[in-house]
């Protein structure tokens, strides 16, 4: 980290703004490349040199959702089959007409909130391609929620102190907070769903 950290304090801000938006982008190709560590720590030095907020939060904004919706072409253009080799554990074999009705009434929302859970995120978008859900429906889903999850880095970032450890730590935290959230929320939808379409069977 502190290496890192390091070199991100050489580069003059728009360079420093274009890694930050590579990184975002590169978070939806690579997920375990630590997208979320590069930005706190480009924030932290974007707050302590030439940098703004608003530079900061833009610029990964474009590079997040640039790398969303090309994920989403991609599980568009290659659909389940193609998803289903990327990710085995996700769509089981059988349940296409199911998961394909099911998330073309709820996709949206479920794009949204599953957003905020690490680890899982990334393949949102593909998902929500190859499903078919629409494409600005889609997009603005994701941009909600990248939105409100880089924001909330930004001004951690920009309200630290001096020791960056701290603003990874709290990060850290507040990220799994959203994921407990984000959890709950899909476990409550789905719970109701299973209740209402209980309700309709003769």
């Amino acid at each position: 980290m502190n290496d890192l950290l390091a070199w991100l304090t050489t580069l003059p801000a728009p360079l420093l703004y274009g890694v930050l938006a590579l990184a975002a982008l590169a978070e939806n190709v690579f997920p375990p490349l630590p997208a979320d560590t590069v930005i706190a720590l480009g924030a932290f030095v974007a707050a302590r040199g030439a940098g703004t907020a608003v530079g900061v939060w833009a610029a990964t904004m474009v590079g997040n959702i640039g790398g969303a919706m090309l994920m989403f072409g991609l599980g568009r253009r290659y659909g389940l089959p193609w998803l289903r080799r990327r990710f085995p554990s996700l769509v089981p074999e059988g349940a296409t007409d199911r998961l394909t009705a099911r998330f073309a009434k709820q996709g949206i929302v479920a794009v949204a909130v599953s957003r905020f859970v690490p680890g899982v995120r990334a393949v949102v978008p593909p998902l929500a391609g190859a499903m078919g859900l629409g494409v600005i429906r889609s997009a603005v889903a994701m941009a909600v929620a990248s939105g409100v999850w880089y924001g909330l880095v930004c001004v951690i970032a920009f309200r630290a102190g001096a020791n960056a450890d701290v603003v990874l730590s709290r990060i850290a935290a507040n990220q799994r907070t959203l994921g407990v959230v984000a959890a709950v929320l899909v476990i409550t939808a789905v719970g109701i769903l299973w209740q209402r379409r209980g309700r309709h069977r003769p």
